[in-house]
């Protein structure tokens, strides 16, 4: 029982975050199941790109808010807020990468989560 809440919680988190991105015209937004693979670390990894350095900023700001404003929740850990190239926000069991469109295609995250149940979202 305690699980499917956790579960729901981390659904809607990913909902949020996607929200979020959708606000500042996030490209390509995806995100991946990963609650059925057994060497999974989080429940969801929800990835979009943008143009610019300043554009991912505000994508991951945004997300921030979101999900603050509907949960008081802060992300348990953020990554490349400095360089504004690959911005990673971990909520635990929903794992955000924001990343510059040159590093999302030179890193290919999808790729490395083949098996991961993959739903598409539409830019705002």
């Amino acid at each position: 029982m305690v699980k499917n809440k956790k579960v729901g919680q981390s659904t809607y988190i990913s909902e949020l975050a996607i929200h979020g991105i959708q606000e500042k015209k996030g490209n390509e937004i995806v995100r991946l199941d990963l609650r059925n693979l057994n060497s999974s670390v989080t429940d969801y990894f929800v990835v979009c790109h943008a143009d610019s350095t300043t554009q991912v900023k505000a994508i991951a700001n945004s997300i921030e808010d979101e999900i603050f404003k509907a949960t008081q929740t802060e992300p348990w850990r953020k990554e490349g807020l400095e360089y504004g190239e690959w911005i990673l926000l971990d909520y635990v069991d929903v794992v955000i990468h924001v990343f510059r469109t040159d590093k999302r295609e030179f890193y290919g995250v999808e790729e490395l989560w083949g098996d991961a149940e993959i739903k598409y979202y539409k830019s705002a």
